[in-house]
């Protein structure tokens, strides 16, 4: 594959993620990344900062479909609704890339400081949702609580989903998640 072909992002996310799962997260090089996806280092420094960055590079268009979905919702929808909606969006568009979500869940999973920056990417969409929620004029602390909630079903949903043993899709696991958070706490 030649140096000008295009999707170099792409070719360079995918190449990542071979060679994390085949060598592991620390033994990877940018610039073995790069030869894999016939690319130069150079062109990788263009779309990402570091190789973690390969693996959270989605993190703002995830957090633009939450808050973009949040926003859209009629303020007439309760925002423990609005949260639920917004991540059965999400859980769609992730739904689609399921094969990626496994892998890259696998390579997190295998690094502590992975699992560190993903934490930090879960608070930071936490923090968004808030927001989201009180630009509907959702006051504190239920816009912070809600935003937390809403996060910590999406989290346990997608641990769920990432299971190999698991079937249902995953928008239906967010759906199965937030109604057992009802549940216990009515």
């Amino acid at each position: 594959m030649g140096r000008w072909e295009p999707n170099a992002r792409g070719r360079l996310e995918t190449a990542a993620l071979e060679l994390y799962l085949e060598d592991g997260f620390d033994q990877t090089t940018v610039a073995g990344i790069a030869a894999r996806a016939g690319l130069t280092e150079r062109t990788f420094f263009r779309h990402y900062a570091d190789k973690r960055e390969v693996l959270f590079g989605g993190a703002g268009f995830l957090q633009d479909l939450l808050v973009d979905s949040v926003t859209a919702t009629p303020a007439s929808v309760a925002p423990i609704d609005a949260i639920a909606t917004a991540l059965e969006h999400a859980g769609t568009f992730l739904q689609e890339r399921r094969a990626h979500s496994l892998q890259r869940q696998a390579v997190i999973e295998a690094n502590p400081l992975l699992q560190e920056r993903e934490l930090i990417k879960l608070a930071r969409l936490a923090s968004a949702l808030a927001e989201a929620l009180r630009g509907r004029g959702v006051t504190e602390p239920t816009a912070s609580l809600t935003a937390e909630a809403g996060l910590a079903v999406f989290r346990v949903a997608f641990e769920t989903w990432v299971d190999p043993a698991e079937t249902r899709e995953l928008p239906q696991v967010i759906r199965d998640s937030m109604a057992a958070l009802r549940t216990i706490t009515t």
